[in-house]
């Protein structure tokens, strides 16, 4: 059967440990399996680190650049580099690909996100996989992925895709890191991300010398991935041949079951694309009339109103004790909401002095947060 993957491999997966040169033996192994999976009929996309880690080897550069300007120098050495030691492999076995850098602004207007959206299908559609990286050389602080991780997970939203591969140091998810604890537990499949609170899972939050994901992020990719009702796998980069026995049902790595997905393309980018400006803490009837009877968000819900944002902002709607239970597209600024969070919506219009929506968040522009 036909499905479509999203394949992540990190830096530290794409470089050797010591010296950040290129591990061109894995990348051989990776494009030689990408290129068997596509043969097979399945849609691939692959999102590769390493152009930052790369540049910092050409350079001679002894550690990762801290400076915003330098990194995005640096990835500009790096990613010319990177893409065209993929094209000569890629290329070895007739299989064409493209180069697709993203910024966050990419996914959060509405009709770049659409455009991005046909893009991927087109190239799809034509054989082509497409290899994904930020566009570290242009990208702002304020809407940066953070990570690969992240990237990688919202383009698995995007283009729909089936599974998403983590590739990663480590073979699996395991209860603390056992490259330093002995008595570190594997964990092999995880219904929901939440449960990993119950099982006292140890994350660490950084990543190699060359790279910047670490666990946490990996964790917090496989979240909206999952959400986003695409089955996620953390496993170890330097054997990308395992992705075929993981696709034939072997147990290697650890498995994300997926959750239902958004209905439609445009709840997706609402839950998955767009940055929340602001929060909205709801009280205990706005909550159950929300979660339970699938209606909108009226001011009379409304018990604190969190951050600066304009009128469609995306927003977080928060429960009491401050868990995130949807978000949501907004129809008025926070100003606004200052003044007539508690009220009835036939007040609105007196405390502003001029008519406003009768919701602040419509049921059409709102999605339920995987509890």
């Amino acid at each position: 059967m036909s499905q479509t993957l999203v394949i992540k491999i990190g830096t530290s997966s794409l470089t050797q440990p010591d010296t950040g040169l290129l591990a061109l033996s894995t990348i051989a192994s990776l494009v030689e399996t990408l290129t068997h999976l596509r043969q097979q009929g399945h849609r691939v996309v692959l999102v590769s680190s390493g152009a930052v880690g790369v540049g910092c080897a050409r350079l001679g550069l002894s550690e990762r650049p801290r400076s915003i300007a330098l990194k995005q120098a640096v990835a500009a050495v790096g990613q010319g580099r990177l893409i065209r030691i993929y094209d000569d492999f890629f290329t070895s076995l007739q299989q064409p690909i493209a180069q697709v850098l993203l910024t966050r602004s990419d996914l959060v207007q509405r009709n770049s996100y659409l455009n991005v959206e046909r893009t991927f299908q087109e190239l799809l559609q034509l054989g082509v996989i497409p290899i994904v990286n930020e566009n570290d050389t242009v990208a702002v602080d304020e809407l940066k992925f953070g990570d690969n991780d992240t990237l990688s997970a919202l383009v698995a939203s995007l283009v729909r895709a089936d599974w998403l591969f983590l590739l990663t140091d480590v073979d699996r998810l395991y209860s603390a890191d056992p490259r330093s604890n002995p008595d570190a537990q594997p964990i092999v499949r995880v219904s929901r991300v939440d449960q990993l609170k119950e099982l006292q899972v140890s994350m660490g939050d950084r990543g190699s010398r060359w790279g910047t994901g670490g666990m946490v992020t990996k964790i917090a990719a496989a979240q909206i991935a999952t959400g986003a009702g695409v089955r996620t796998v953390i496993t170890e980069g330097r054997f990308p041949k395992n992705l075929e026995k993981i696709l034939q049902g072997d147990a290697i790595g650890t498995q994300f079951e997926p959750q239902p997905r958004p209905v439609n393309a445009r709840k997706r980018w609402i839950a998955h694309g767009l940055v929340p400006a602001g929060k909205l803490y709801l009280d205990d009837g706005a909550v159950q009339a929300i979660r339970a009877s699938g209606r909108s968000l009226l001011a009379a819900g409304i018990v604190q109103v969190d951050g600066e944002f304009q009128s469609q902002d995306a927003v977080l709607l928060c429960d009491g004790r401050g868990q995130e239970i949807a978000r949501g597209l907004v129809n008025y600024q926070s100003s606004e909401l200052q003044k007539i969070k508690g009220h009835q919506s036939d007040a609105i219009a007196t405390i502003l002095g001029y008519p406003g929506a009768e919701t602040v968040v419509h049921r059409d522009n709102l999605v339920l947060s995987q509890e």
